[in-house]
């Protein structure tokens, strides 16, 4: 068997049967390193070395996981969950309580589309949105599968679609350069205003998983019992351990103070205006922690606390990033890549249909394994463009093959921040498991359809 196969089947097995991610990564990686021929030796080298490139992610999401802490403390999200509460309201009816639903579905939705053009921030603004709404997503009885698909969606559909922030950086700068570059030599040469219009078709199926998700998979209500949330119950000062001895109604509205939420909002501007300026969450969030300490919504001594907290509470979705990357280094050091490639098309002969299925399904297992489509199509195109035109597909085809072939496994890889930013949200009070709440949902209702309309788009373009 393939060794890209069989370590991403040992992966995903380990990761089903409810191992740690990263236990599975790393057996998975060396499962694939031994049967793709290298020593143990190399297997661990080429591990070691990758493990550095997830370690920029990794300490992004501290980073943003300490900003949210802090910004827990202003009060802002509990302005904001308390602000839906009302809107509820004490004795809700059905009737209210599905309008609420939607709109708490729909901006959620409409945010994550947001952070990939208007705003690009990516999954920056999961850990400060998303855990103060799961007060009020128990209360609704929403399925959190439902949000994690939503979630998913806003944040793989847009790029692979829209050409602008991200976007632009996936369809034009990577998949548009790759596709040209591997065709030069053959005469095939695609322009930018083909890259949308090729994607449009396996976007549209990724919309109907989406439909099928929130409309019928996950619609039924589900109960999550109440318990503390690690971002919005940090480790409390004596001041406030005695307020609450002095406060026992536990039913109160949290007091908002306005100077905390002034600088709430300037931090979270601050943090946006940096990472879009700098390109680094790192920087952002560490903008946005420095001035809530500034304003006084923590003492300066209370900062190492909360800093370890937001840290804790992100570091199994860090270690699962640094992990990843060390699988993909050793996938990509083998070479089997461009073996699988060769051996299913060996079996497949010159049937048209049944290569553009082969192409799509070694995309899925390469991207599943590296967790990323922006770096599986420069693996991927200079195999793929000369096959495709072999085969007789058409530019736009080609187009669609390539793309979606890449964005396949993105969502629903245990390894990719699309599931992984979901879960961090969805998972501050240990209630979200990321296999069977992120990943799973996410594979069945957006990879099944991509491969299904990424086909009829390679047929019919």
């Amino acid at each position: 068997m393939n060794a890209v196969i069989l370590a991403v089947l040992v992966m995903v097995g380990l990761s089903l049967a409810r191992v740690s991610v990263v236990f599975a990564l790393i057996v998975g990686a060396l499962v694939g390193g031994l049967t793709g021929g290298l020593s143990l030796a190399d297997t661990i080298t080429a591990f070691n070395e990758g493990v550095g490139g997830g370690a920029k992610v990794a300490l992004a999401y501290a980073t943003l996981g300490a900003f949210a802490v802090a910004i827990s403390r202003a009060g802002l999200p509990e302005l904001l969950a308390q602000r839906l509460i009302r809107l509820l309201g004490q004795e809700a009816t059905e009737r209210r309580q599905a309008m609420v639903k939607a709109l708490l579905l729909s901006a959620v939705l409409l945010v994550a589309i947001s952070s990939q053009n208007l705003i690009p921030v990516h999954i920056a603004f999961i850990p400060i949105l998303i855990p103060p709404l799961l007060t009020v997503m128990n209360r609704l009885r929403i399925d959190r599968r439902a949000v994690a698909c939503a979630m998913t969606f806003g944040l793989t559909a847009p790029y692979m679609l829209l050409p602008v922030g991200f976007g632009a950086i996936f369809l034009n700068d990577i998949l548009l350069a790759n596709i040209n570059d591997a065709g030069q030599a053959l005469g095939l040469e695609v322009s930018r205003g083909m890259v949308p219009l090729a994607m449009g078709v396996p976007v549209a199926g990724m919309a109907v998983g989406l439909l099928i998700a929130l409309l019928f998979s996950y619609r039924k209500p589900r109960d999550y019992p109440e318990q503390a949330l690690a971002v919005s119950h940090p480790q409390p000062t004596k001041q406030e351990q005695r307020a609450a001895h002095a406060t026992p109604n536990p039913d109160s509205e949290t007091a908002i103070r306005p100077l905390g939420l002034a600088m709430s909002v300037v931090a979270i501007v601050a943090a946006l205006g940096i990472q879009l300026y700098s390109g680094s969450m790192i920087l952002g969030g560490l903008v946005g922690f420095g001035l809530l300490s500034l304003g006084g919504i923590f003492k300066w001594r209370e900062a190492d606390d909360l800093f370890t907290a937001g840290m804790r509470m992100m570091a199994l979705i860090g270690f699962i990033m640094i992990a990843a990357a060390g699988f993909a280094a050793v996938m990509e050091a083998t070479g089997e890549i461009d073996t699988l490639v060769q051996q299913a098309f060996a079996v497949i002969g010159d049937n048209q249909g049944l290569a553009a299925l082969a192409m799509l399904l070694v995309g899925l297992f390469i991207t599943l394994g590296i967790g990323s489509s922006f770096s599986t199509i420069p693996i991927i195109a200079a195999i793929y463009v000369p096959l495709a035109v072999q085969f007789g597909f058409s530019d736009l085809a080609t187009i669609a093959l390539v793309g979606t072939a890449a964005a396949l496994g993105d969502a629903g890889s245990p390894a990719s921040d699309s599931t992984l930013g979901p879960t961090a949200g969805l998972n501050v009070d240990r209630q979200h498991d990321h296999i069977w709440d992120s990943v799973v949902p996410t594979f069945i209702h957006y990879n099944i359809p991509l491969i299904l309309f990424g086909w009829l788009a390679a047929m019919w373009l």
